[in-house]
C-alpha cells in the first residue's frame, strides 16, 4: 500500500519535532483541561478527546492534510503505513505519533489500533496492548494479523498471571487467525506454544511444522528445543 510519499516534504520538519521542543508546547481547548505535546507520544493522545487531540496538532496542519489526499480516510492509511515503517525502522516515538494522525483522521480505521498495540507489547505488562488490539478488532473482526496479535497478548499475559481464562482466550484467538488466514506463520507459532502448555506435544508440532512451512523464520528456536524435550519430532525434521 503506497500513498503520496512526497507528501512527507511539506511537513516532516514538524513531525519529527525534538522531544524536549515539544515539551514547551501547552495547549487548552474550551470547557476541557490543558494538555502538552507530550500527548503526541501517548497511544491515541493518552485517551484525551478528538477535539484535544485536534487542537494539539492544530488546526492549518489538519488543512494542510487534507488538501494533500482525496479524504480523510486515504491520509489515515497513508499515516497507518507510515507508522509501521518507522515502527520497522526502530523509531517507536515516530511511529506512535503517525498511528495517533491516522486515527484522529479516521477512528474507523482499525490500523492505528493493531500498530499501537503492537508498539504496546513492549510494555510490562501486555493490558494496554489487549485494550488497544480489542478496540481494533472491533473495527475488522476478521483480520488474521490483529486476531493473532491479541492471541499473542492473551498468551503473554497467561504465562504472568497463569489464569486458564487468559490462556482459552489466547487460544481462540489464534485459532480464528489461522483459519483467516492458514499462512500466517506467526499466529501458528503462538498456537504451538498454546498446545505446549496445555501439555499437547503432538498438535504443538504440527501447528510449528504448519508456521514453518510457511516461513523458516517463524520458528523459534528455543521453543523448539523445550519441546524437543517433551517429544521427538515426529516427523524427524528437527533434531
Amino acid at each position: 500500500m503506497k500513498y503520496l510519499i512526497c507528501l512527507l516534504l511539506g511537513f516532516s520538519t514538524l513531525l519529527t519535532l525534538p522531544a524536549q521542543a515539544q515539551r514547551k508546547t501547552k495547549v487548552k481547548t474550551k470547557g476541557e483541561a490543558t494538555v502538552s505535546a507530550a500527548n503526541r507520544l501517548q497511544p491515541l493522545f493518552g485517551g484525551i478527546s478528538p477535539a484535544q487531540a485536534q487542537a494539539l496538532v492544530g488546526a492549518a496542519f489538519l488543512a494542510d492534510i487534507e488538501r494533500s489526499f482525496a479524504s480523510k480516510a486515504e491520509a489515515s492509511k497513508f499515516f497507518s503505513t507510515k507508522g509501521y515503517e518507522y515502527l520497522t525502522e526502530g523509531k517507536p516515538d515516530t511511529a506512535i505519533y503517525r498511528f495517533n494522525l491516522a486515527w484522529l483522521l479516521d477512528p474507523k480505521n482499525a490500523e492505528p489500533y493493531r500498530g499501537l498495540g503492537v508498539i504496546a507489547s513492549r510494555n510490562p505488562t501486555p493490558d494496554e496492548s489487549i485494550n488497544l488490539l480489542t478496540q481494533g478488532l472491533a473495527l475488522a473482526p476478521n483480520d488474521a494479523l490483529m486476531l493473532g496479535d491479541l492471541g499473542s497478548s492473551y498468551l503473554i499475559r497467561y504465562e504472568q498471571t497463569k489464569k486458564k481464562k487468559d490462556l482459552t482466550t489466547g487460544y481462540d484467538y489464534l485459532q480464528k487467525a489461522v483459519a483467516a488466514d492458514p499462512k500466517n506463520a506467526v499466529a501458528w507459532q503462538q498456537l504451538a506454544r498454546v498446545y505446549y502448555l496445555q501439555e499437547d506435544y503432538a498438535k504443538a508440532w504440527d501447528a510449528t511444522h504448519k508456521g514453518g512451512d510457511v516461513s523458516i523464520n517463524s520458528i523459534d528456536f528455543n521453543f523448539l528445543s523445550e519441546l524437543i524435550a517433551k517429544m521427538p519430532d515426529p516427523l524427524g525434521k528437527f533434531k
